[in-house]
């Protein structure tokens, strides 16, 4: 493990890295270029529609599908018999995480529907019109069995148990306990305590889920195009349950409009669609339309826990005692598992400061609602809002600024490595010095003389802080440890052409984020050549090397590791040649500019182009004892520990109207730091797009259900998210700590405004109402929440 810090490119390359450039693909998806998976269109390709369970709970009496395979352009109606033949059950469970249990699934309901929405029935057709109305002819006859609606009831005595073979409805349970918490609270000077809740919501990516699935019976070869962020892993799930080579399959990530981890899991409804494939031997494509999602999309965040927090008189935090209790669904989801959010939960709660005893609980519990998955900054927003809101609860208690509180209780920066303890361990953070860089930006002082100048006026705004960590450059003991096979490692294949440009085949997933951008970025810089001369080559397993794609904030820091590495090598044989052609040392040369030249005078030896002519087509110039090696793979896998952690502080000022409960956002403020940054106009995209869906979960986004287990706001005109109005001007600043895990030392930065920002506009909105002895800490934070916090009458 190096230093830290990024190890430069060669002496005068050109340095792209850390250069603000816009996304190479972006004009072509402006001008309507981009190709989803809903775009192909292939010779005799067929359509599948799911007729899902309308109950959310209840025996499957009878399948009465006659008058719908008779009806116009039907191929083929598929039931859960029909593809259990064909498909083998899954079960979401991770090995290595203590006692969790879930039954076997398969892609349609066999015997029992367990959710409102779950597929029950395939209808394939010619078009999508024909399936949809040969969907409506599927009679299904049905016996509404009592639901589990309830977190908070599910482990009753007399709760309906979802799976009778169990005995319960406990899917896991994780706890951590120093010794000494309640010894510690009875003494402590204070304690403060609250419930937080968090509200279910859906991911709602612009593209919903899709995939073709054409299976060639001649060479029993399967071809997958798929709207997902994890090709190579998709790839071993259908060959293994299947029952397919996995050499006889390949995933092409197509053009992915947008993923928020909703991508990188196994759903019933495409899974169907690949055993129409198997069974029709032509090309089926599935569709989710937007109304489906809702009800069929995993969903996340879903938490009530009770949390406190014992202090000191002097303001030192002394314990932590937390319980957090949550519903995943009736399944834990495949192959990932739905246990993630809790463990990020108890791992890191208090995780921002100094842990002296600490004493948490996780309870994940099956319900009769959709299944739960990752879902961006996994778990990470849960653990942020019940710290920051749980710390500026004690620092009132003691009288201290909130801002000095946590300054106070930070972790010393003599003290990393940091071992959490409840397991995860900090390389380093930057705590204090991104605190300074906060309240600078945003001028705390001025703001706070501000929000007392306008209150005696009746106009109460709030300032809110919210120091944040997050996991990122996860290693295998996320999932391989696990027993899942999902690749820790990224790898890249850089080729020199023969006109003296690069070729770069990566295993990262381009889905939004600006994947693509990095690796043309990080490759010409680490290989010395003009980035205009880099085309790169993502989301095909018969075209790139392996590597687990993109989830968990990996792609920059292990998939950007592995162009680096992989350019870097490149060139070094480059070198290496030229020096062999020219008698010369390696030493003494240099890349520049697409040119070998000499390294002290700058002067031209070769070109790339004659670099790759000689060796590819005027090998008699070549010494017969020498062989250049101008195409490289490289693979990297971060090893030093379960997953490096970025660090930083958002804050939120905003104006609670006291009459009508509604809040305006004014600013927001995110000080980040992700180790290197190789692009920050991409960084900075990523942190505001992640603040923006912080902001939905804070006040808008949450899924509505009956105690029958219906979802009542299953659409846009309902379900509500932030739109432009809605967005305050977002002002981003970084600090830099590069890993010591890797030479190009970036760490993640996708999840860090979802993070923090919920936090933030908690503590917020609570300091606005801090002159009525008011508080919230149910998400999201809703007009007739805030009123009824303040009392008003009426409210709801």
């Amino acid at each position: 493990m190096k230093e830290g810090g990024t190890m430069p490119p060669a002496r005068g390359t050109m340095q792209y890295i850390g250069a603000s450039l816009p996304r190479a693909n972006a004009l072509r998806l402006l001008a309507g270029r981009g190709q989803y998976v809903d775009d192909l269109q292939l010779p005799r390709l067929a359509h599948a529609v799911m007729v899902r369970s309308p109950h959310a709970h209840a025996r499957i009496v009878s399948i009465a599908a006659d008058a719908a395979r008779d009806a116009p352009g039907v191929l083929r109606i598929l039931t859960g018999p029909d593809v259990a033949q064909l498909c083998r059950p899954y079960v979401g469970v991770l090995l290595h995480v203590k006692g969790m249990r879930s039954a076997p699934q398969l892609p349609l309901a066999l015997g029992r529907a367990r959710w409102q929405g779950e597929p029950v029935v395939a209808v394939v057709a010619e078009s999508r019109a024909q399936a949809e109305d040969a969907a409506q002819l599927v009679e299904i006859g049905w016996e509404e069995l009592p639901p589990v609606t309830d977190a908070e009831t599910a482990l009753d005595p007399g709760a309906p148990v979802i799976h009778p073979e169990f005995g319960d409805n406990l899917c896991f349970e994780r706890v951590v306990d120093t010794g000494d918490v309640d010894a510690v609270f009875a003494r402590a000077d204070h304690v403060v305590e609250a419930t937080f809740v968090t509200s279910r919501h859906a991911p709602m990516p612009l593209e919903t889920r899709g995939i073709v699935a054409d299976f060639n019976p001649a060479e029993k070869h399967l071809t997958v195009w798929q709207s997902t962020q994890v090709p190579y892993m998709m790839q071993w799930i259908l060959a293994h349950h299947f029952g397919l080579p996995e050499t006889s399959v390949r995933v092409i990530a197509p053009d992915v409009g947008g993923g928020f981890g909703l991508k990188i899991h196994v759903f019933g409804d495409e899974m169907a669609a690949v055993a129409a494939s198997l069974v029709l031997g032509r090309p089926v494509k599935f569709i989710a339309d937007r109304l489906e999602s809702f009800v069929s999309d995993n969903h996340a965040r879903g938490h009530r826990v009770k949390m406190r927090m014992a202090v000191s008189r002097e303001g030192d935090i002394l314990a932590v005692d937390m319980d957090d209790l949550y519903g995943i669904g009736p399944f834990s989801g495949y192959p990932r598992a739905s246990v993630n959010e809790g463990l990020q939960v108890v791992n890191l709660a208090g995780g921002p400061y100094q842990q002296r005893v600490y004493r948490g609980r996780s309870r994940a519990v099956f319900q009769n609602k959709p299944m739960y998955g990752q879902y961006r900054a996994v778990g990470h927003p849960v653990a942020c809002a019940i710290t920051e809101g749980t710390v500026d609860l004690a620092a009132a208690a003691v009288g201290m600024d909130p801002a000095e509180f946590r300054r106070r209780n930070y972790i010393p920066a003599d003290r990393f490595p940091y071992t959490l303890v409840s397991g995860p361990t900090f390389e380093k953070l930057s705590q204090h010095e991104a605190l300074d860089r906060l309240l600078a930006m945003m001028d705390y002082t001025g703001l706070r003389r501000e929000q007392a100048e306008l209150r005696p006026r009746g106009v109460h705004r709030g300032i809110g802080l919210a120091s944040f960590v997050e996991n990122s450059n996860s290693s295998s003991a996320t999932y391989g440890q696990g027993g899942v096979s999902i690749a820790a490692q990224d790898a890249c294949t850089i080729k020199l052409t023969a006109t003296g440009g690069l070729a770069v085949a990566t295993s990262l997933t381009e889905m939004g984020q600006g994947a693509h951008a990095v690796a043309m970025q990080v490759a010409a810089s680490a290989a010395g050549v003009p980035i205009d001369r880099v085309k790169v080559v993502l989301g095909d397993t018969d075209a790139t090397p392996y590597g687990g794609g993109n989830f968990g904030s990996r792609g920059t820091g292990i998939g950007g590791e592995a162009v680096f590495q992989a350019a870097r090598a490149l060139r070094a044989n480059i070198l290496a040649f030229v020096a062999r052609l020219t008698e010369s040392e390696p030493s003494l040369l240099d890349v520049r500019e697409g040119n070998v030249v000499d390294a002290e005078s700058g002067a031209l030896r070769m070109t790339l182009e004659d670099v790759a002519r000689t060796a590819y087509f005027r090998t008699d110039r070549v010494p017969r004892d020498f062989q250049p090696e101008l195409t490289v793979t490289r693979s990297y896998a971060q090893k030093y520990y379960s997953g490096v952690f970025t660090n930083g502080i958002q804050a939120s000022y905003l104006e609670v109207d006291t009459d009508t409960g509604f809040v305006k956002l004014l600013r927001h403020w995110v000080v980040d730091d992700c180790g290197t940054i190789v692009n920050p106009l991409l960084v900075d995209e990523q942190i505001r797009g992640a603040v923006v869906q912080g902001i939905g979960a804070a006040l808008f986004e949450q899924c509505i259900y009956s105690p029958e287990g219906q979802l009542l706001n299953g659409s846009l005109i309902d379900y509500l998210v932030p739109m432009a109005a809605e967005m305050p001007d977002i002002e981003i600043g970084h600090c830099v700590t590069p890993t010591a895990t890797s030479e190009l030392g970036a760490k993640g930065a996708g999840e860090a405004g979802t993070a923090g920002a919920p936090a933030a506009i908690m503590n917020a909105i609570n300091d606005a109402l801090k002159p009525f002895g008011a508080r919230v800490t149910m998400q999201p934070f809703t007009p007739e929440r805030i009123l009824r916090a303040l009392g008003k009458a009426g409210a709801a």
